[in-house]
Order: structure tokens, then C-alpha cells, then sequence
């Protein structure tokens, strides 16, 4: 008898939130709302650890960033571990508009940063928190079609990128996936919906 025909998976339908230990208080409000724009909006003890706080911050898209506090603790910037298992960094996403206007604003604040770098796909900051976290600012590079989402656009782009066997993404391979997905997913009248060019 096949032992794996009683499990099954556990669905996951998103983050529902990420927890992070931090410092004092105040050092997680100005960093997560006065930094990052992030609305504080909802605070209580630490329901475990009775020494603790647990404040609340909306990264932008309903979901939950949440920060252990407690007065003793000092923001030390030491870049914290990245041993396996540990966080790597933590990416946030901001628009284009925004994106391009991040340097200037670390810069007026004396934060070190990566700058721009292009990841095909996206283009993306890295810069660390007050904490030592590694954290990334990222900005998709393309709108999904109606009805689609980014993910549908990745993994076009990532089928068309190994069919052609180009070593890493990029933007042709996102525009063609998004004419792909429009074509397959979206109706016209037309009988033939070929690339044409009526300048000939």
C-alpha cells in the first residue's frame, strides 16, 4: 500500500502575516511607518511575552507586518545572520514612480544602499533597517493582462526563457508572455490573430 495516499497538501491562499523581533517601540514606528509609509494600525501586549509589545503595520496590500517590542532592547545595525534557515531579506513592493525615488530618499537619511539593480523582471533596492535586517524594495517591470496576476506573467516568461535556452528573464520574454496569456485567455472575433503589419 502506497503510504502517501493518505496525506494530502495544506493549502496556503497567501502571507497572512511576517513577525519580526525588534527594539525599542519607537525605532519600529519610525522605521516601518515613517520610512516605509507603512499606516500603524493596531497595537497590544505581546500575548506570550507579557515584557513585550506587538505593534501592527499595513505593508500596503491589507496584509500584516508585525513587530515584537520591548524597551530594553537598543536597534543594534549589525547586519543580522544569514545562516541557513534564517531570513535572507525581506521585499517589499513599491511602484515604479516610487522606485526611481528611493536613492534620494535613503540618501537624505544616511542610509547605504545598493542602488538600482536590474533583475530582468524587476528592478530592485537592498538596504538594511536600523535592526540589520536586509530589506528590498522591488518594482515589477510589467502590468499582468486583466484577470491575470504577476505569477501567471513568471512562469510564461520562465516556460518561453527555457524553450529558447536564454540563461536568465527578460523583457522580451515578460512581453511575450503577456501576449501569450491575452491571447489565450481573453476572446475576440477575429478567426486569425496573428502579428500583422499594415505599414507594408
Amino acid at each position: 500500500m502506497n503510504k502517501n495516499s493518505d496525506i494530502k497538501k495544506i493549502q496556503t491562499q497567501g502571507v497572512h502575516h511576517i513577525t519580526i523581533i525588534g527594539a525599542d517601540r519607537q525605532t519600529s514606528i519610525d522605521f516601518w511607518e515613517g520610512v516605509l509609509g507603512m499606516p500603524f494600525i493596531f497595537d497590544q501586549p505581546n500575548l506570550d511575552n507579557p515584557n513585550e509589545g506587538h505593534l501592527y503595520f499595513d505593508p500596503g496590500d491589507g496584509r500584516l507586518i508585525t513587530i515584537f517590542t520591548n524597551e530594553d532592547r537598543k536597534p543594534d545595525p549589525t547586519a543580522v545572520p544569514e545562516d541557513t534557515g534564517s531570513l535572507h531579506h525581506l521585499a517589499l513592493n513599491v511602484s515604479q514612480a516610487t522606485f526611481w525615488q528611493v536613492p534620494a530618499r535613503l540618501d537624505a537619511r544616511g542610509v547605504k544602499h545598493s542602488g538600482p539593480v536590474d533583475r530582468g523582471f524587476m528592478d530592485s533596492i537592498y538596504f538594511r533597517d536600523p535592526l540589520g535586517l536586509r530589506i528590498e524594495l522591488a518594482s515589477y517591470r510589467f502590468e499582468p493582462p486583466e484577470g491575470c496576476r504577476h505569477a501567471d506573467v513568471m512562469i510564461e516568461a520562465h516556460r518561453i526563457r527555457v524553450a529558447r535556452g536564454d540563461h536568465h528573464i527578460e523583457k522580451e520574454h515578460l512581453a511575450d508572455a503577456i501576449e501569450l496569456l491575452v491571447q489565450r485567455d481573453q476572446q475576440t472575433l477575429s478567426s486569425d490573430r496573428s502579428a500583422r503589419n499594415p505599414y507594408a
